[in-house]
């Protein structure tokens, strides 16, 4: 609120009623109070099912003692209310990091109103999920119009889940707090307690009989419906990128909506690698293109626009050169400035046999440039070989007993200390 209220606002819980004071009261007279509210509600002091109610009681009346004992924190309370321990409303945040209004609610259901008013409403959780999109269509943005299933509160009952002027009963199960401990095994022999909504009530804290359910929602307080939304997709978004849906999670009553969140997943391009802003792809080249020069379209951008190269006569291009395109990369999301395009080229050469006789061998030979001078030996040995093999097997010896025991001696070396010098 804007200018904060000169007193406990009355949407914040009543600290001074919470420990049965005045607001009057002297220091000693809170300590007295907070000390006999601590004996009463401590969890070690109740049964087993009084418990969880008890510690969530305890932690509620120890915050508000924590805050009334200081004279100066008292003094913010009481000028402006929880706003000056929320860091959501101003405030520096309560005491000990911990949020009093989280704890009340927690502590007394969905409304704390018997408190001093209702607590700030909780917000459901937000849902998220993967959306895959191609390339182009991060190219040139996207608008997608689609109707969601999603659970909104019921309107017959207005998320009360009973008819019309039924007074409700408190849940048995949960006693009215709408949560409940449950044990979760998270291992072999390991279990872990947990705190979950009440499935008897629906976390309500309040239970109706099934002829006085609401006959829209069956006494669940909420109802499915499909609603139409827009997911914008601006151009240039990258892989990992969220679009948010503010308010557009399943509702729940008492409970701000959360937002549906949708995670960009970028799709596998065939001619296309993207790193940031740039772009990449492959062009293949015949040889006389290479050595000759070329002007024509090499490849089809993402907008379906051809790109034109016009690579003169004169400069040979060689296997695995990059020629940059600028400003033809994926665009910004502000202005019209693009990322750069880098066109890898890759020459395909003439099958075997594509030149006939041997005339043509040898205008071919007078056209290329003479070929690396002689190399003189003493000896000359006539090798066979072997045609497209592969460099990434070159070591593949190593370890063979067929080859000798070579490596193993280097092994043993190694673990040795290494080789011995000689020495005269």
């Amino acid at each position: 609120m804007d200018g904060g209220p000169s007193s406990a606002g009355s949407e914040d819980p009543d600290l001074y009623g919470l420990l049965g004071v005045d607001k009057s009261a002297s220091p000693n007279d809170i300590k007295k109070a907070y000390r006999k509210l601590a004996l009463q509600h401590h969890p070690d002091k109740v049964s087993e099912d009084m418990r969880a109610e008890s510690e969530a009681k305890f932690k509620a009346v120890t915050q508000a003692y924590e805050i009334l004992r200081d004279e100066e924190k008292r003094h913010m309370y009481d000028t402006h209310g929880m706003a000056a321990f929320d860091p959501s409303r101003g405030g520096p945040g309560g005491p000990g990091g911990m949020d009093i209004n989280d704890m009340l609610a927690q502590m007394f259901g969905m409304n704390v109103g018997n408190m001093g008013g209702p607590g700030r409403p909780r917000r459901s959780p937000d849902e998220e999920q993967a959306y895959k999109v191609t390339l182009e269509e991060l190219y040139k943005g996207k608008t997608v119009k689609f109707a969601a299933e999603k659970k909104v509160v019921c309107g017959q009952c207005n998320g009360t889940g009973a008819k019309d002027k039924v007074k409700p009963n408190k849940c048995d199960n949960c006693r009215g707090q709408g949560l409940r401990e449950a044990y979760r095994q998270v291992g072999p022999g390991l279990v872990r307690k947990e705190v979950i909504p009440c499935d008897h009530c629906e976390g309500s804290g309040m239970y109706y009989k099934e002829k006085d359910r609401c006959k829209k929602c069956k006494g669940k307080r909420t109802v499915k419906e499909n609603k139409a939304l827009e997911l914008y997709i601006p151009r240039g978004s990258m892989q990992g990128e969220r679009i948010v849906l503010e308010g557009e999670a399943d509702q729940a009553p008492d409970q701000t909506p959360g937002d549906l969140i949708f995670v960009l997943v970028e799709e596998p391009h065939d001619t296309f690698n993207r790193i940031g802003h740039d772009l990449s792809a492959e062009v293949t080249i015949t040889l006389a293109e290479a050595l000759s020069g070329f002007s024509r379209v090499v490849v089809k951008h993402l907008d379906g626009r051809g790109i034109h190269i016009d690579h003169p006569r004169g400069k040979i291009i060689r296997p695995g050169e990059v020629l940059k395109v600028h400003n033809e990369g994926m665009p910004m999301k502000r202005g019209d400035n693009k990322g750069d395009l880098y066109l890898v080229m890759k020459i395909e050469f003439p099958e075997n046999g594509w030149l006939q006789d041997n005339s043509q061998y040898e205008a071919l030979q007078k056209l290329l440039p003479m070929p690396a001078p002689l190399i003189a030996t003493e000896e000359v040995d006539e090798v066979e070989y072997e045609e497209d093999a592969d460099i990434d097997h070159m070591g593949a010896h190593q370890g063979d007993p067929r080859y000798g025991n070579e490596w193993e001696d280097d092994e043993d070396e190694g673990e040795g200390g290494g080789a011995q010098c000689a020495t005269q």
